[in-house]
């Protein structure tokens, strides 16, 4: 054909050299039960920055708005989603899916601990096997009337964070950080990901802000100086919260009671994820 162009084939016949085919879709269809309206991950580019805490806060914080949420542990080396609300059951299999455990307040939750028969016992799995497993947890999970559901991610931009995005319909993510200098540059590479994959970025929270003085009340940064705002800046991203280090949250997780924590640190970032809704 001496008159196609190659930048667009769609008045091409189907054995034209030049055609190019459209890009498939990766995206995997949820359980054909589930129901599930939007899908919020949880992302950090380093680890220890309190994610899971952010996820499991903002999932109570939405049922405490009288929606129905879920918690996706994404996190399959490395989970602590069960430990923060107490889950000892394991999820339940019927023969061609899997239940997720309800926790005291009704929150869904699946996690690779609800899975294994030692809560300690080490996932010493590569890339793929894992990413499998994330499909599962989408697939072949009953995810009934889910309104939002938020994944907690591990961190980094590696095969997780790749594989969620690319096979999870995902309508937002909330990026994780603490105030150190280092973070500013692995922040970054999240803000970046999230770009390329065409993930939309609701915004920033920082964990570990700063500490009250039990005596006088004073924020005290112990990290040192918050670079979270050049950062938002930088991507033109909002700040949804500054959240401060609480040894009384830190115990409520240890002691599987975080459904218990009462603090409005994070309605910004619920009032952000709620608005999804109307959009």
């Amino acid at each position: 054909m001496a008159d196609c162009k190659p930048t667009d084939c769609s008045s091409c016949g189907e054995t034209c050299s030049s055609r190019k085919s459209e890009p498939q879709s990766l995206k995997i269809p949820p359980h054909s039960l589930s129901k599930i309206k939007k899908v919020i991950g949880v992302v950090s580019g380093k680890g220890g920055v309190g994610k899971s805490l952010v996820t499991s806060l903002m999932a109570v914080g939405m049922q405490r708005r009288d929606y129905r949420t879920a918690i996706l542990d994404a996190d399959i080396t490395g989970p602590s989603i069960p430990k923060a609300f107490g889950l000892k059951e394991k999820a339940q299999a019927t023969e061609d899916s899997l239940l997720p455990v309800t926790t005291k307040t009704g929150i869904d939750v699946m996690s690779i601990n609800l899975l294994l028969d030692e809560e300690t016992a080490p996932v010493v799995w590569r890339g793929p096997v894992i990413a499998g497993v994330l499909q599962q947890f989408w697939k072949d999970v009953i995810w009934k009337d889910v309104d939002f559901m938020f994944v907690d991610m591990p961190p980094g931009t590696g095969d997780v964070p790749l594989t969620v995005f690319q096979s999870f319909p995902v309508d937002g993510i909330i990026i994780v950080a603490s105030p150190q200098e280092l973070v500013s540059m692995v922040v970054a590479k999240a803000v970046e990901m999230a770009n390329m994959m065409n993930i939309p970025i609701l915004g920033l929270v920082e964990n570990m802000s700063y500490a009250l003085c039990p005596d006088c009340g004073k924020h005290i940064n112990i990290f040192g100086e918050s670079h979270v705002d050049e950062i938002a800046a930088k991507y033109n991203l909002p700040i949804l919260a500054k959240m401060p280090i609480d040894p009384v949250v830190a115990s409520s997780c240890d002691r599987g009671v975080v459904e218990l924590v009462d603090k409005d640190w994070l309605d910004k970032a619920i009032d952000k994820v709620e608005a999804l809704l109307t959009e």
